[in-house]
């Protein structure tokens, strides 16, 4: 022990960090849709009420899926032994 401080298990700091970096290209992801209006989403977050409030609940969403993948990819990766022939 070190002074009652606890170290957090490498799974959970290996879940956190491939959460964050699928939310980040989730939100990269939601970015590009808006930029290239991509279904007219450009239009309704840039001139329609509450288009920020669309543009959130995009990148929430799409960080979502794309945290979960990109976890998913990651143990699925940690299961298979590249010295197979």
């Amino acid at each position: 022990m070190h002074g009652g401080a606890t170290e957090m298990p490498e799974l959970v700091r290996l879940y956190i960090r491939q959460c964050l970096t699928g939310m980040a290209l989730g939100i990269v992801f939601s970015m590009a849709l808006v930029v290239l209006n991509v279904a007219n989403l450009g239009h309704l977050v840039g001139e329609v009420d509450g288009g920020w409030l669309a543009f959130l609940l995009l990148c929430l969403f799409n960080g979502i899926v794309f945290a979960g993948v990109q976890f998913g990819i990651t143990i699925i990766r940690m299961g298979r032994d590249d010295h197979e022939e």
